[in-house]
């Protein structure tokens, strides 16, 4: 009787923990898909894609279906869930690397990354610090120093699932619906950037499954622009 008492209370406590939210369980290890970012800035990669981010851990926001993916829902989601210390607007007030914000009682700390591959994989960026990877927001933030005005700058934009993408304070890509990251998949008209300092803020909603986004910007013809330094703050 001991020992079947042992077996039952040990398959008790594995169920329990598979039971346990996402927030509970182990972390994941950051490589494969990210480093801690460096000091100083960094450029673009060869094909033009921005890898410099500092990104804010997952903010719970349950979505059962992804009709509701919609504009209204997905701006309205934005704007409730948009963390202290962030401004969208043209103030650009910016966190920094490390700084840990309360949000709806959830205790939500900013990171300073490279991505290793193209695309930023926001799966793995919850995995990696032990939070929620569905039903959930997540905030990035990027500073782009371009050298000169570059009036013909446009934002080409993919990610899984919705996402907005605010440049210098205001909209400048959106992307709605339950989609598969593609790589450009919105590119904007010419927003321009501006020599010197400025400034891109992105949230990206996710249901069930995986979650990305690649970001870069291109000229007219569509060819990347590399000339740049990217800092996450």
């Amino acid at each position: 009787m001991m020992q079947k008492a042992r077996v039952l209370g040990a398959a008790c406590a594995l169920l329990a923990a598979s039971a346990l939210p996402a927030v509970a369980r182990e972390a994941a290890p950051l490589a494969p898909h990210f480093t801690p970012a460096t000091a100083g800035s960094a450029a673009p990669d060869a094909d033009g894609f921005i890898r410099r981010w500092l990104l804010l851990e997952p903010i719970a926001k349950p979505n059962r279906t992804n009709q509701l993916f919609t504009s209204t829902y997905v701006r309205a989601a934005f704007a409730a869930d948009r963390p202290a210390g962030l401004d969208t607007g043209s103030g650009h007030t910016l966190p920094r690397d490390g700084q840990t914000i309360a949000h709806k009682g959830a205790s939500l700390t900013w990171h300073a990354l490279d991505a290793t591959p193209w695309d930023v994989k926001l799966f793995g960026f919850a995995q990696a610090y032990g939070k929620p990877t569905y039903g959930v927001i997540f905030w990035a933030v990027t500073v782009i120093d371009a050298p000169r005005d570059m009036p013909d700058a446009h934002l080409a934009a993919g990610s899984n699932s919705a996402s907005v993408w605010w440049l210098n304070g205001a909209e400048t890509a959106a992307l709605f619906g339950d989609r598969r990251m593609v790589m450009d998949d919105v590119v904007s008209p010419a927003v321009g950037l501006k020599k010197g300092r400025n400034v891109l803020i992105g949230a990206v909603i996710n249901g069930p499954g995986l979650s990305d986004f690649c970001i870069r910007f291109v000229d007219g013809k569509g060819q990347p622009i590399r000339d740049l330094s990217v800092r996450a703050q």
